[in-house]
This record gives C-alpha cells, sequence and structure tokens, in this order.
C-alpha cells in the first residue's frame, strides 16, 4: 500500500510502500483461512487468523471459518486494551452458546461448497 501527503506531494511512508492491514485486510484474511483451514484442518495444522480483528465478532468469525487461534495488530494502536474486550466477548459467546471451549467453535463453519462448473468456450 500507500499514501501521499498532499500538501507535500510526498510518501507518507519513508519506505514509499508497506503492507496493508486492519479492517481493509479482513475480508481477504477471512477467505485465505477458510481456505487454508479446509487443507491444513484434517492434517492437525494450527492456523493463526489475522488481519482486522478488531471487535469479538471479528475473531469470532476467523475462529468459525477454521483458524486455531488469532492474532489482534492494528486496533491496538487505537484501542491498547482491545484484546481484553475481545476475549471478553469470545467467553460470552461460548456461553451463550452452550460451549465449554473455543475448539468447539473451530472450524464450525456452516456453507454450501462451492461448486465449479467446466466453461465451453
Amino acid at each position: 500500500g500507500m499514501s501521499i501527503d498532499v500538501k507535500t506531494r510526498r510518501p507518507v511512508i519513508g519506505n514509499v510502500q508497506g503492507g496493508l492491514s486492519g479492517p481493509a485486510i479482513k475480508p481477504i484474511a477471512l477467505l485465505k483461512v477458510m481456505q487454508v483451514a479446509e487443507i491444513a484442518r484434517p492434517l492437525g495444522i494450527p492456523i493463526i487468523g489475522q488481519g482486522g480483528i478488531c471487535s469479538p465478532d471479528d475473531a469470532l468469525e476467523f475462529i468459525i471459518a477454521g483458524a486455531t487461534t488469532v492474532g489482534v495488530g492494528t486496533s491496538l494502536f487505537y484501542e491498547p486494551h482491545s484484546c481484553k474486550r475481545i476475549n471478553a466477548g469470545i467467553a460470552g459467546y461460548l456461553a451463550a452458546n452452550g460451549m465449554a471451549a473455543v475448539g468447539e467453535l473451530v472450524g464450525s463453519l456452516d456453507a454450501p461448497k462451492k461448486v465449479v462448473q467446466a466453461c465451453a468456450c
């Protein structure tokens, strides 16, 4: 990614370019977690879901998609105690849904399998 200071017409980032993070990356990261989980989970390979996690629901989405744990990054810049709030929200969700552990929720996405059609071009 890149950002430009319109007053100086210079790049905001010293190296001109940088990574994309925070809420903007969440839809892509969430899809990739689900796709990787389809392959990794049967092999017992844990997945860390990360990218745009700012709320308990964000973290729950990644867990339901197949992440065994989640990482919080960008939200810590503007809310240093966001992990405490996210953890409490996850605990509340588990209790409300009669689950004793996060492991019961990992990979529990109920989604139809994607149908691939051949193209007769």
